[in-house]
Protein backbone atom coordinates (compact mmCIF):
# COMPACT_ATOMS: atom_id res chain seq x y z
CA UNK A 1 0.00 0.00 0.00
CA UNK A 2 2.82 2.39 0.93
CA UNK A 3 4.63 1.57 -2.33
CA UNK A 4 1.54 2.35 -4.37
CA UNK A 5 1.16 5.67 -2.58
CA UNK A 6 4.78 6.51 -3.39
CA UNK A 7 4.19 5.66 -7.07
CA UNK A 8 1.06 7.83 -7.10
CA UNK A 9 2.98 10.69 -5.50
CA UNK A 10 5.75 10.44 -8.12
CA UNK A 11 3.14 10.37 -10.91
CA UNK A 12 1.38 13.45 -9.55
CA UNK A 13 4.69 15.27 -9.19
CA UNK A 14 5.62 14.49 -12.81
CA UNK A 15 2.20 15.62 -13.99
CA UNK A 16 2.65 18.87 -12.11
CA UNK A 17 6.05 19.42 -13.76
CA UNK A 18 4.55 18.84 -17.22
CA UNK A 19 1.65 21.18 -16.53
CA UNK A 20 4.09 23.86 -15.40
CA UNK A 21 6.17 23.36 -18.56
CA UNK A 22 3.33 24.13 -20.91
CA UNK A 23 2.34 27.40 -19.25
CA UNK A 24 3.65 30.31 -21.38
CA UNK A 25 6.34 32.45 -19.75
CA UNK A 26 5.01 35.72 -18.40
CA UNK A 27 6.45 38.93 -19.74
CA UNK A 28 9.35 40.14 -17.62
CA UNK A 29 10.46 43.58 -16.57
CA UNK A 30 13.53 43.38 -18.85
CA UNK A 31 11.60 42.31 -21.94
CA UNK A 32 11.36 44.80 -24.81
CA UNK A 33 8.13 46.82 -24.87
CA UNK A 34 7.25 45.20 -28.21
CA UNK A 35 7.30 41.69 -26.66
CA UNK A 36 3.55 41.22 -26.99
CA UNK A 37 3.75 42.03 -30.70
CA UNK A 38 6.55 39.48 -31.05
CA UNK A 39 4.42 36.87 -29.31
CA UNK A 40 1.63 37.53 -31.79
CA UNK A 41 3.96 36.37 -34.59
CA UNK A 42 3.91 32.91 -32.98
CA UNK A 43 0.29 32.87 -31.82
CA UNK A 44 -0.70 30.15 -34.30
CA UNK A 45 1.88 27.65 -33.00
CA UNK A 46 1.27 28.53 -29.35
CA UNK A 47 -2.16 26.89 -29.46
CA UNK A 48 -2.71 23.85 -27.19
CA UNK A 49 -1.40 20.61 -28.66
CA UNK A 50 0.67 22.21 -31.43
CA UNK A 51 4.38 21.85 -32.23
CA UNK A 52 6.00 25.23 -32.51
CA UNK A 53 9.17 27.31 -32.34
CA UNK A 54 11.92 28.54 -30.08
CA UNK A 55 12.96 32.17 -30.43
CA UNK A 56 15.96 34.14 -29.22
CA UNK A 57 16.76 37.74 -30.16
CA UNK A 58 20.12 39.38 -29.46
CA UNK A 59 21.28 42.97 -29.65
CA UNK A 60 24.76 44.20 -28.84
CA UNK A 61 25.83 40.71 -27.90
CA UNK A 62 23.09 40.14 -25.33
CA UNK A 63 19.84 38.23 -25.58
CA UNK A 64 17.04 40.77 -25.24
CA UNK A 65 14.14 38.34 -25.66
CA UNK A 66 13.74 34.58 -25.76
CA UNK A 67 10.78 32.29 -25.53
CA UNK A 68 9.36 28.94 -26.53
CA UNK A 69 6.02 28.50 -28.28
CA UNK A 70 4.23 25.18 -28.61
CA UNK A 71 5.32 21.65 -27.76
CA UNK A 72 8.66 19.91 -28.19
CA UNK A 73 6.99 16.54 -27.69
CA UNK A 74 3.25 16.22 -28.22
CA UNK A 75 2.94 12.76 -26.70
CA UNK A 76 4.62 13.79 -23.46
CA UNK A 77 3.21 17.33 -23.37
CA UNK A 78 6.72 18.84 -23.09
CA UNK A 79 6.89 22.53 -23.90
CA UNK A 80 9.46 24.15 -26.16
CA UNK A 81 11.93 26.38 -24.31
CA UNK A 82 14.90 28.42 -25.57
CA UNK A 83 17.08 25.47 -24.51
CA UNK A 84 15.26 22.94 -26.70
CA UNK A 85 17.50 21.31 -29.31
CA UNK A 86 16.52 21.15 -33.00
CA UNK A 87 18.01 19.75 -36.18
CA UNK A 88 18.87 22.92 -38.10
CA UNK A 89 19.23 21.35 -41.55
CA UNK A 90 21.11 23.54 -44.04
CA UNK A 91 21.75 26.25 -41.46
CA UNK A 92 24.55 23.78 -40.58
CA UNK A 93 26.43 24.65 -43.78
CA UNK A 94 28.15 27.68 -42.24
CA UNK A 95 29.86 25.39 -39.71
CA UNK A 96 31.19 23.20 -42.51
CA UNK A 97 32.45 26.27 -44.35
CA UNK A 98 34.03 27.55 -41.14
CA UNK A 99 35.81 24.23 -40.63
CA UNK A 100 37.29 24.36 -44.14
CA UNK A 101 38.49 27.94 -43.61
CA UNK A 102 40.04 27.02 -40.26
CA UNK A 103 41.95 24.21 -42.00
CA UNK A 104 43.07 26.73 -44.62
CA UNK A 105 44.21 29.00 -41.80
CA UNK A 106 46.23 26.07 -40.42
CA UNK A 107 47.94 25.68 -43.80
CA UNK A 108 46.43 22.25 -44.48
CA UNK A 109 44.51 23.17 -47.64
CA UNK A 110 43.50 26.02 -49.93
CA UNK A 111 39.98 26.78 -51.08
CA UNK A 112 41.44 27.01 -54.59
CA UNK A 113 42.55 23.37 -54.48
CA UNK A 114 40.96 20.90 -56.87
CA UNK A 115 38.57 18.65 -54.96
CA UNK A 116 40.18 15.65 -56.70
CA UNK A 117 43.29 16.28 -54.60
CA UNK A 118 41.32 15.05 -51.59
CA UNK A 119 38.64 12.92 -53.23
CA UNK A 120 40.42 11.27 -56.19
CA UNK A 121 37.59 8.79 -56.68
CA UNK A 122 35.34 11.60 -57.92
CA UNK A 123 35.07 11.30 -61.72
CA UNK A 124 37.10 13.59 -63.95
CA UNK A 125 34.51 15.72 -65.69
CA UNK A 126 37.07 17.57 -67.81
CA UNK A 127 36.93 20.68 -65.62
CA UNK A 128 38.66 21.71 -62.40
CA UNK A 129 36.25 21.77 -59.45
CA UNK A 130 37.67 23.75 -56.55
CA UNK A 131 36.77 23.65 -52.89
CA UNK A 132 35.60 27.23 -53.43
CA UNK A 133 33.14 25.97 -56.07
CA UNK A 134 31.75 23.60 -53.45
CA UNK A 135 31.49 26.38 -50.87
CA UNK A 136 29.74 28.75 -53.30
CA UNK A 137 27.38 26.15 -54.92
CA UNK A 138 29.00 26.71 -58.32
CA UNK A 139 30.45 23.21 -58.80
CA UNK A 140 27.80 21.85 -61.16
CA UNK A 141 27.71 18.60 -59.18
CA UNK A 142 24.30 16.97 -59.00
CA UNK A 143 22.57 17.16 -55.62
CA UNK A 144 22.96 13.82 -53.86
CA UNK A 145 19.76 14.24 -51.82
CA UNK A 146 17.82 14.66 -55.05
CA UNK A 147 19.62 11.58 -56.41
CA UNK A 148 18.62 9.60 -53.32
CA UNK A 149 15.01 10.66 -53.79
CA UNK A 150 15.06 9.75 -57.46
CA UNK A 151 16.47 6.37 -56.52
CA UNK A 152 13.56 5.72 -54.16
CA UNK A 153 15.50 6.25 -50.93
CA UNK A 154 13.09 7.56 -48.28
CA UNK A 155 14.07 10.17 -45.71
CA UNK A 156 13.36 7.64 -42.94
CA UNK A 157 15.87 5.18 -44.45
CA UNK A 158 19.30 4.83 -42.82
CA UNK A 159 21.97 6.22 -45.17
CA UNK A 160 25.68 6.66 -44.47
CA UNK A 161 28.67 8.57 -45.84
CA UNK A 162 29.48 5.53 -47.96
CA UNK A 163 25.99 5.56 -49.51
CA UNK A 164 26.21 9.27 -50.31
CA UNK A 165 29.72 9.08 -51.74
CA UNK A 166 28.73 6.00 -53.72
CA UNK A 167 25.88 7.71 -55.57
CA UNK A 168 27.95 10.86 -56.16
CA UNK A 169 30.90 9.11 -57.79
CA UNK A 170 28.58 7.16 -60.10
CA UNK A 171 27.41 10.38 -61.79
CA UNK A 172 28.82 10.67 -65.30
CA UNK A 173 28.03 14.31 -65.97
CA UNK A 174 27.69 17.70 -64.31
CA UNK A 175 24.68 19.99 -64.34
CA UNK A 176 26.91 22.71 -65.86
CA UNK A 177 30.54 23.76 -66.21
CA UNK A 178 31.99 24.69 -62.78
CA UNK A 179 31.75 28.41 -62.08
CA UNK A 180 29.38 29.15 -64.96
CA UNK A 181 26.18 29.03 -62.88
CA UNK A 182 24.91 29.00 -59.31
CA UNK A 183 22.74 26.08 -58.24
CA UNK A 184 22.25 25.00 -54.65
CA UNK A 185 23.74 21.54 -54.19
CA UNK A 186 24.05 19.56 -50.97
CA UNK A 187 26.68 17.41 -52.65
CA UNK A 188 29.32 20.12 -52.35
CA UNK A 189 28.96 20.50 -48.60
CA UNK A 190 28.81 16.75 -48.00
CA UNK A 191 32.06 16.39 -49.96
CA UNK A 192 33.58 19.14 -47.80
CA UNK A 193 32.88 16.97 -44.76
CA UNK A 194 34.89 14.21 -46.43
CA UNK A 195 37.70 16.70 -47.10
CA UNK A 196 37.75 17.76 -43.42
CA UNK A 197 38.12 14.13 -42.33
CA UNK A 198 40.85 13.28 -44.83
CA UNK A 199 42.85 16.45 -44.15
CA UNK A 200 42.51 16.74 -40.38
CA UNK A 201 42.21 13.09 -39.36
CA UNK A 202 39.06 14.02 -37.46
CA UNK A 203 35.46 13.64 -38.58
CA UNK A 204 33.63 16.91 -39.17
CA UNK A 205 31.65 16.41 -35.90
CA UNK A 206 34.92 15.99 -33.99
CA UNK A 207 36.70 18.87 -35.72
CA UNK A 208 33.81 21.30 -35.27
CA UNK A 209 33.37 20.33 -31.62
CA UNK A 210 37.07 20.93 -30.89
CA UNK A 211 37.55 24.08 -32.94
CA UNK A 212 34.15 25.83 -32.87
CA UNK A 213 31.55 24.51 -30.45
CA UNK A 214 33.70 24.05 -27.32
CA UNK A 215 35.68 27.31 -27.62
CA UNK A 216 32.40 29.22 -27.91
CA UNK A 217 30.71 27.41 -25.04
CA UNK A 218 28.07 25.86 -27.30
CA UNK A 219 27.35 23.03 -24.88
CA UNK A 220 24.04 22.03 -26.49
CA UNK A 221 25.45 21.80 -30.02
CA UNK A 222 26.58 18.68 -31.87
CA UNK A 223 26.44 16.86 -35.18
CA UNK A 224 24.10 13.89 -35.08
CA UNK A 225 25.93 11.45 -37.36
CA UNK A 226 24.45 8.26 -35.92
CA UNK A 227 20.73 7.74 -36.40
CA UNK A 228 20.45 5.93 -33.05
CA UNK A 229 22.19 8.70 -31.05
CA UNK A 230 20.35 10.22 -28.12
CA UNK A 231 20.36 14.02 -28.14
CA UNK A 232 19.45 15.48 -24.72
CA UNK A 233 16.65 18.04 -24.88
CA UNK A 234 15.83 17.33 -28.53
CA UNK A 235 12.44 18.39 -29.83
CA UNK A 236 10.69 15.91 -32.09
CA UNK A 237 9.67 17.11 -35.56
CA UNK A 238 6.18 17.01 -37.03
CA UNK A 239 4.16 17.42 -40.22
CA UNK A 240 0.52 18.48 -40.30
CA UNK A 241 -1.69 15.57 -41.32
CA UNK A 242 -2.70 15.68 -44.97
CA UNK A 243 -6.32 15.16 -44.00
CA UNK A 244 -7.98 16.38 -40.84
CA UNK A 245 -6.41 17.84 -37.73
CA UNK A 246 -3.33 16.62 -35.93
CA UNK A 247 0.29 15.86 -36.74
CA UNK A 248 2.61 13.05 -37.75
CA UNK A 249 6.23 12.59 -36.68
CA UNK A 250 8.76 13.50 -39.39
CA UNK A 251 12.39 12.81 -38.48
CA UNK A 252 15.26 11.54 -40.63
CA UNK A 253 17.73 8.69 -40.19
CA UNK A 254 20.33 9.97 -42.67
CA UNK A 255 23.79 9.89 -41.06
CA UNK A 256 25.92 11.99 -43.43
CA UNK A 257 27.08 15.45 -42.40
CA UNK A 258 28.41 18.61 -44.01
CA UNK A 259 25.21 19.71 -45.71
CA UNK A 260 23.24 19.40 -42.46
CA UNK A 261 22.99 17.36 -39.23
CA UNK A 262 23.89 20.04 -36.66
CA UNK A 263 21.58 19.94 -33.64
CA UNK A 264 21.51 23.03 -31.47
CA UNK A 265 19.39 25.52 -29.52
CA UNK A 266 18.57 29.16 -30.21
CA UNK A 267 20.74 30.17 -27.27
CA UNK A 268 23.76 28.31 -28.66
CA UNK A 269 23.19 29.68 -32.16
CA UNK A 270 23.46 33.19 -30.79
CA UNK A 271 26.80 32.30 -29.18
CA UNK A 272 28.05 31.41 -32.67
CA UNK A 273 26.42 34.54 -34.06
CA UNK A 274 28.27 36.74 -31.57
CA UNK A 275 31.56 35.32 -32.85
CA UNK A 276 31.00 37.36 -36.00
CA UNK A 277 31.67 40.41 -33.81
CA UNK A 278 34.12 39.08 -31.22
CA UNK A 279 36.17 36.97 -33.70
CA UNK A 280 37.10 34.66 -30.83
CA UNK A 281 37.20 31.72 -33.22
CA UNK A 282 39.15 32.29 -36.42
CA UNK A 283 39.85 36.02 -36.21
CA UNK A 284 38.64 38.89 -38.38
CA UNK A 285 40.19 37.73 -41.68
CA UNK A 286 38.55 34.33 -41.28
CA UNK A 287 35.15 35.95 -40.71
CA UNK A 288 35.59 38.27 -43.68
CA UNK A 289 36.40 35.29 -45.93
CA UNK A 290 33.44 33.33 -44.60
CA UNK A 291 31.10 36.17 -45.58
CA UNK A 292 32.75 37.04 -48.91
CA UNK A 293 30.21 36.66 -51.69
CA UNK A 294 31.07 34.25 -54.47
CA UNK A 295 31.62 35.08 -58.14
CA UNK A 296 30.86 33.30 -61.38
CA UNK A 297 33.43 32.91 -64.13
CA UNK A 298 31.97 35.97 -65.90
CA UNK A 299 32.48 38.13 -62.81
CA UNK A 300 28.86 38.19 -61.65
CA UNK A 301 28.72 38.55 -57.86
CA UNK A 302 26.43 36.13 -56.05
CA UNK A 303 24.28 36.63 -52.97
CA UNK A 304 25.79 33.42 -51.60
CA UNK A 305 29.05 33.49 -49.65
CA UNK A 306 30.26 30.31 -47.89
CA UNK A 307 27.32 28.66 -46.19
CA UNK A 308 25.67 32.07 -45.87
CA UNK A 309 23.39 34.31 -47.91
CA UNK A 310 24.42 37.98 -47.91
CA UNK A 311 21.83 40.48 -49.11
CA UNK A 312 19.59 43.37 -48.06
CA UNK A 313 16.22 43.52 -46.36
CA UNK A 314 14.32 46.82 -46.26
CA UNK A 315 17.54 48.72 -46.91
CA UNK A 316 19.55 46.96 -44.20
CA UNK A 317 22.38 44.50 -44.83
CA UNK A 318 21.63 40.95 -43.69
CA UNK A 319 23.55 37.69 -43.38
CA UNK A 320 21.42 34.59 -43.01
CA UNK A 321 20.74 30.96 -43.78
CA UNK A 322 17.67 28.83 -43.30
CA UNK A 323 17.36 25.10 -42.90
CA UNK A 324 14.80 22.40 -43.64
CA UNK A 325 15.08 18.72 -42.83
CA UNK A 326 12.23 16.35 -42.08
CA UNK A 327 9.76 18.36 -40.05
CA UNK A 328 12.46 20.69 -38.68
CA UNK A 329 12.78 24.29 -39.88
CA UNK A 330 15.48 26.80 -38.91
CA UNK A 331 16.61 30.37 -39.49
CA UNK A 332 19.53 32.40 -38.21
CA UNK A 333 19.20 36.03 -39.35
CA UNK A 334 21.78 38.72 -38.63
CA UNK A 335 21.72 42.48 -39.25
CA UNK A 336 25.47 43.11 -38.80
CA UNK A 337 25.39 46.90 -38.90
CA UNK A 338 22.77 46.95 -36.14
CA UNK A 339 24.47 44.15 -34.14
CA UNK A 340 21.05 42.52 -34.08
CA UNK A 341 20.17 38.87 -34.69
CA UNK A 342 17.18 36.54 -34.60
CA UNK A 343 17.43 32.77 -34.13
CA UNK A 344 14.22 30.87 -34.77
CA UNK A 345 14.03 27.07 -34.68
CA UNK A 346 10.81 25.14 -35.28
CA UNK A 347 9.64 21.53 -35.16
CA UNK A 348 6.72 21.92 -37.56
CA UNK A 349 7.21 21.53 -41.30
CA UNK A 350 5.01 24.48 -42.31
CA UNK A 351 6.21 26.85 -39.55
CA UNK A 352 8.27 29.06 -41.92
CA UNK A 353 10.84 30.50 -39.45
CA UNK A 354 12.33 32.70 -42.19
CA UNK A 355 9.11 34.69 -42.40
CA UNK A 356 8.74 34.80 -38.62
CA UNK A 357 12.34 35.98 -38.07
CA UNK A 358 11.84 38.83 -40.54
CA UNK A 359 8.57 39.76 -38.85
CA UNK A 360 10.36 39.91 -35.48
CA UNK A 361 12.99 42.15 -37.05
CA UNK A 362 10.23 44.35 -38.52
CA UNK A 363 8.93 44.87 -34.99
CA UNK A 364 12.16 45.31 -33.04
CA UNK A 365 14.07 47.28 -35.70
CA UNK A 366 11.07 49.30 -36.88
CA UNK A 367 12.74 52.67 -36.38
CA UNK A 368 15.83 51.62 -38.37
CA UNK A 369 14.19 49.98 -41.37
CA UNK A 370 14.56 52.06 -44.55
CA UNK A 371 11.88 50.60 -46.78
CA UNK A 372 8.34 49.24 -46.62
CA UNK A 373 7.51 45.72 -45.48
CA UNK A 374 7.42 43.54 -48.61
CA UNK A 375 3.98 42.40 -49.66
CA UNK A 376 3.09 38.86 -48.62
CA UNK A 377 4.34 36.38 -51.19
CA UNK A 378 6.53 38.96 -52.92
CA UNK A 379 9.52 36.63 -52.58
CA UNK A 380 7.79 33.82 -54.46
CA UNK A 381 8.40 33.41 -58.15
CA UNK A 382 6.18 30.73 -59.58
CA UNK A 383 7.23 29.25 -62.88
CA UNK A 384 4.65 29.29 -65.61
CA UNK A 385 2.99 25.89 -65.89
CA UNK A 386 3.48 24.12 -69.20
CA UNK A 387 0.31 23.28 -71.06
CA UNK A 388 -0.75 19.67 -71.49
CA UNK A 389 -0.60 18.37 -75.06
CA UNK A 390 -2.93 15.59 -76.24
CA UNK A 391 -1.43 12.13 -76.76
CA UNK A 392 -3.47 9.19 -78.06
CA UNK A 393 -3.80 6.11 -75.87
CA UNK A 394 -1.87 3.89 -78.30
CA UNK A 395 0.96 6.41 -78.37
CA UNK A 396 1.06 6.51 -74.55
CA UNK A 397 1.41 2.73 -74.55
CA UNK A 398 4.60 3.04 -76.59
CA UNK A 399 6.31 4.78 -73.66
CA UNK A 400 5.43 2.05 -71.15
CA UNK A 401 8.16 -0.28 -69.99
CA UNK A 402 11.16 -0.56 -67.69
CA UNK A 403 14.02 1.95 -67.80
CA UNK A 404 17.27 1.65 -65.85
CA UNK A 405 19.93 4.11 -64.75
CA UNK A 406 23.49 2.97 -64.04
CA UNK A 407 24.13 6.21 -62.19
CA UNK A 408 21.33 5.59 -59.68
CA UNK A 409 21.27 1.76 -59.62
CA UNK A 410 17.54 2.06 -60.15
CA UNK A 411 14.80 0.90 -62.52
CA UNK A 412 11.64 2.91 -63.20
CA UNK A 413 8.51 1.05 -64.27
CA UNK A 414 6.13 3.05 -66.49
CA UNK A 415 2.57 1.88 -67.14
CA UNK A 416 -0.09 3.21 -69.52
CA UNK A 417 -3.65 2.90 -68.23
CA UNK A 418 -6.91 4.84 -68.60
CA UNK A 419 -5.33 7.30 -71.02
CA UNK A 420 -2.49 8.19 -68.62
CA UNK A 421 1.20 7.38 -68.32
CA UNK A 422 2.07 6.44 -64.73
CA UNK A 423 5.41 5.87 -63.08
CA UNK A 424 4.27 2.98 -60.90
CA UNK A 425 7.37 1.43 -59.32
CA UNK A 426 10.91 2.34 -58.35
CA UNK A 427 13.17 -0.70 -58.04
CA UNK A 428 16.35 0.22 -56.19
CA UNK A 429 19.54 -1.83 -55.90
CA UNK A 430 21.79 0.81 -54.29
CA UNK A 431 22.29 -1.12 -51.08
CA UNK A 432 23.35 -4.33 -52.77
CA UNK A 433 19.90 -5.82 -52.32
CA UNK A 434 16.83 -4.94 -54.34
CA UNK A 435 14.08 -2.79 -52.90
CA UNK A 436 10.83 -2.10 -54.70
CA UNK A 437 8.70 0.92 -53.93
CA UNK A 438 5.20 1.39 -55.30
CA UNK A 439 4.49 4.95 -56.36
CA UNK A 440 1.88 6.75 -58.44
CA UNK A 441 3.50 9.61 -60.32
CA UNK A 442 1.26 10.79 -63.12
CA UNK A 443 3.35 11.86 -66.11
CA UNK A 444 1.70 14.72 -67.98
CA UNK A 445 2.60 15.19 -71.66
CA UNK A 446 3.83 18.74 -72.32
CA UNK A 447 5.62 18.38 -75.64
CA UNK A 448 6.90 15.91 -78.21
CA UNK A 449 8.30 13.00 -76.16
CA UNK A 450 8.36 15.23 -73.05
CA UNK A 451 6.46 14.52 -69.82
CA UNK A 452 6.26 16.21 -66.44
CA UNK A 453 5.57 14.71 -63.02
CA UNK A 454 4.33 18.00 -61.55
CA UNK A 455 4.10 16.89 -57.92
CA UNK A 456 7.64 15.49 -57.98
CA UNK A 457 9.21 18.29 -60.01
CA UNK A 458 10.79 15.98 -62.57
CA UNK A 459 10.89 15.99 -66.37
CA UNK A 460 11.26 12.94 -68.60
CA UNK A 461 12.41 13.58 -72.18
CA UNK A 462 12.29 10.42 -74.28
CA UNK A 463 14.61 9.58 -77.17
CA UNK A 464 14.07 7.28 -80.13
CA UNK A 465 16.21 4.93 -82.14
CA UNK A 466 16.56 4.62 -85.90
CA UNK A 467 13.23 2.77 -86.13
CA UNK A 468 11.49 5.48 -84.07
CA UNK A 469 11.10 3.11 -81.14
CA UNK A 470 11.51 4.60 -77.67
CA UNK A 471 15.01 3.68 -76.41
CA UNK A 472 15.62 5.87 -73.35
CA UNK A 473 14.72 9.03 -71.50
CA UNK A 474 16.70 11.84 -69.92
CA UNK A 475 15.52 12.82 -66.44
CA UNK A 476 15.77 16.32 -65.07
CA UNK A 477 14.92 17.19 -61.47
CA UNK A 478 15.88 20.71 -60.46
CA UNK A 479 19.23 20.24 -58.74
CA UNK A 480 20.06 17.05 -60.67
CA UNK A 481 19.69 17.01 -64.44
CA UNK A 482 20.69 15.00 -67.50
CA UNK A 483 20.37 11.53 -65.94
CA UNK A 484 20.02 8.81 -68.60
CA UNK A 485 17.57 5.92 -68.21
CA UNK A 486 17.89 3.18 -70.85
CA UNK A 487 14.98 1.00 -71.83
CA UNK A 488 15.41 -2.64 -70.78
Amino acid sequence: MAASKRILAVYLAMALIVSICVVPRALGANDPPEAKKVDEVFADVAKPGSPGCALAVARGGKIIYEKGYGLANIEEGVAITPKAVFDIGSTSKQFTAASILLLEQQGKLSVNDDVHKYIPELPDYGHKITLLNLLNHTSGLRDYLALFELAGVNIDSVTTDEDALGVIIRQKNLNFEPGSQWLYSNTGFFLLSVVVKRVSGQSLPEFAATNIFKPLGMSQTLYRDQHSSIVPGRALAYDPKERGDGFTIDVSYFEQTGDGAVHTSVEDLLKWDENFYSAKVGGTNFLAELQERGKLNDGKVLEYAKGLFVHDYRGLRTVEHGGSWGGYRAQLLRFPDQHFSVACLCNLANANPERRALRVADILLASEMKGPIPAAGAEEHKQAKKETVPVAADQLASYAGQYSSEELFVTYVLDAANGKLILSKIQNGMGGGFLQTSVHWELRPVGKDEFLADDEGITLTFSRGANQQITAFILGAGRSTGITFTRK
